[in-house]
């Protein structure tokens, strides 16, 4: 009798490929999006979804206040056309960040998910800064 792990057998190699490297066009994990901030990366844009006060008790150094609520055509327009956006929120118990990466594609806009959060990028060992960001209003205003 098989585990549970070998129970269902796995899918056929090109299978499994297309599936991973789909995956990989949806998300982008803690450690990538530390490494590319921390190289001054100015391909995506950083979204903290979250509302603004527990933004202002601790975001990914670099991010910006934008809850999932707040997402707007007029709000996006905000930046040039075909910029990437990465979105997170508290964490995997969390699906604001999924919320808003919705909101995002249906207007039209590349997105991608950081999975893991705040809870996956404490996880990492990288620590969060308090406050707003110098020039961050986006989440703020109405």
């Amino acid at each position: 009798m098989p585990s549970p792990v070998a129970a269902v057998a796995a899918a056929p190699s090109h299978i499994a490929l297309a599936h991973f490297e789909a995956r990989l066009s949806f998300e982008a994990d803690c450690w990538d999006t530390h490494a590319a901030l921390a190289k001054g990366a100015t391909d995506f844009v950083l979204l903290d979804v979250r509302s603004p006060d527990l933004y202002a008790a601790g975001h990914v150094p670099g991010a910006i206040n934008l809850p999932h609520g707040k997402i707007t055509a007029r709000k996006m327009a905000e930046w040039p056309a075909g910029t990437l956006f990465v979105t997170y929120c508290a964490g995997p118990h969390c699906n604001g960040a999924n919320k808003a990466a919705v909101r995002l594609a249906r207007l039209g806009l590349p997105v991608k998910e950081m999975i893991g959060g705040v809870t996956g990028w404490l996880d990492e060992g990288f620590t969060l800064a308090p406050g707003t960001e110098p020039g961050d209003v986006r989440g703020i205003e109405g």
